[in-house]
């Protein structure tokens, strides 16, 4: 009996011993090393106005549907980038609600952008994400929404272009994936150009 009982106590010492480790210690030091090393990436990447108004984060869409700014792509998350309902539309291949969708988007997209009936688009600018709140577009897309924006705002299709080249994010670590707009900071680059 005696020796049940150093058993279960050595037991009890080291679950709490490894409870204070694994559930205070260690998530405190990686809380710590986030906010003194990656203080920016830790809070959400945020992107805070002058007056301390938070805008919105680097890392999720917003939609953007006004003629003057650089469109999102469409979004299946809840009612249009719902961070509380991300996901896809989850309609597969041959759905023809899918294909009625996305032959609307295209025709939409032609004639919002002034394009011939017959001009290719980019599949980001008439399909959802994964998570329906991916927050990047392709430079195919922006740069095939430059003209249109450049004319409501009364710009130079050039600066249109020069600040969706200085808000394209590069492949990760220079080779997975391909560059990626973020549609939030251009579109607020653009406000910014008066």
């Amino acid at each position: 009996m005696k020796n049940l009982f150093t058993e279960l106590r050595a037991a009890v010492m080291v679950t709490l011993a490894l409870a204070v480790i694994c559930c205070g210690l260690y998530p405190l030091v990686v809380f710590g090393i986030g906010q003194v090393l990656f203080h920016d990436q830790a809070n959400g990447s945020l992107i805070v106005n002058a007056d301390g108004t938070v805008l919105g984060s680097k890392l999720l869409g917003q939609q953007f549907t006004a003629d003057k700014y650089i469109w999102s792509r469409p979004s299946a998350a809840g009612n249009g980038y719902d961070a509380t309902s991300s996901g896809g539309s989850n309609l597969g291949p041959t759905s023809t609600n899918l294909a009625t969708t996305i032959a609307q988007r295209i025709s939409d997209y032609r004639s919002g952008n002034g394009l011939a009936t017959n001009a290719l688009v980019p599949a980001d600018a008439v399909t959802a994400s994964g998570s329906g709140l991916d927050p990047h577009i392709s430079l195919a897309n922006a740069e095939l929404q430059a003209p249109r924006v450049a004319k409501v705002r009364n710009i130079d299709v050039a600066k249109v272009l020069t600040l969706v080249h200085s808000n394209t994010d590069s492949a990760s670590l220079g080779f997975f994936g391909e560059p990626g707009v973020n549609v939030l900071t251009l579109n607020l680059a653009l406000d910014a150009a008066k």
